[in-house]
């Protein structure tokens, strides 16, 4: 089997894993990060086969939809990607940046660096601001049934893991607990470049929200 081969069969099997997932975390996501992902590909030296596999791969089972257990995901993949005979070394590799792409809060080390994941760092992270950061910002917060914004709770700037992952503060709140840390996380200079202009539209997109919440005139 060819390698364009595991690739193809690869995006068949997370589309179908994927069916009936969270808006946010679903294939749509998941096509982006991978386009996005070859998109700064291009202007980094890195193993597209890796990028590729690993893009596609790096939600297949999130943790925040399995009670928190982050050794879902990495499973998951390992065996599939066994059986599709990928080399052992690239599957080692995907697994380990399946392992260290999220912002978990905390400001926890990764235990694993590589260009590889630097570049599906990116994309993944890019995904998470903008315009349709901020769409899956409040679709996540819709599913969860967390309120839109509450002014006399606060953003916890400094929230250990744990609490990161277990939070039910207001939607809002994830803006400047996350989204609007990411600009400053790039790893990449393509990466950092996308999202100057996407972090200035969260900028702009919270400053007419509070404006219309206060009843503006």
């Amino acid at each position: 089997m060819t390698s364009e081969d595991q690739i193809i069969k690869t995006k068949a099997f997370v589309k179908q894993q994927l069916l009936n997932a969270e808006g946010g975390h679903d294939w749509f996501h998941t096509l982006r990060v991978f386009n996005n992902s070859l998109l700064i590909s291009k202007k980094e030296q890195v193993d597209v086969f890796v990028i590729s596999l690993g893009a596609l791969l790096h939600d297949i089972a999130d943790s925040k939809f399995h009670n928190g257990d982050e050794t879902v995901g990495p499973k998951i993949a390992r065996e599939f990607l066994f059986s599709l005979n990928v080399d052992s070394n690239v599957i080692e590799h995907v697994i380990k940046i399946i392992e260290n792409i999220s912002f978990k809060g905390g400001n926890e080390a990764q235990n694993f660096k590589s260009l590889e994941l630097d570049v599906i760092q990116d994309a993944d992270r890019l995904d998470a601001i903008g315009a349709i950061g901020i769409a899956r910002c409040f679709n996540y917060g819709g599913f969860k049934n967390r309120a839109l914004f509450d002014p006399s709770i606060k953003p916890n700037l400094h929230m250990s893991k744990a609490e990161y992952k277990t939070s039910s503060a207001p939607t809002i709140n994830h803006f400047y607990e996350k989204l609007l840390l990411l600009k400053n996380r790039m790893n990449t200079k393509t990466g950092k470049q996308i999202a100057e202009k996407r972090h200035v539209y969260m900028e702009q997109f919270l400053e007419q929200f509070y404006a219309e919440w206060d009843g503006e005139k």
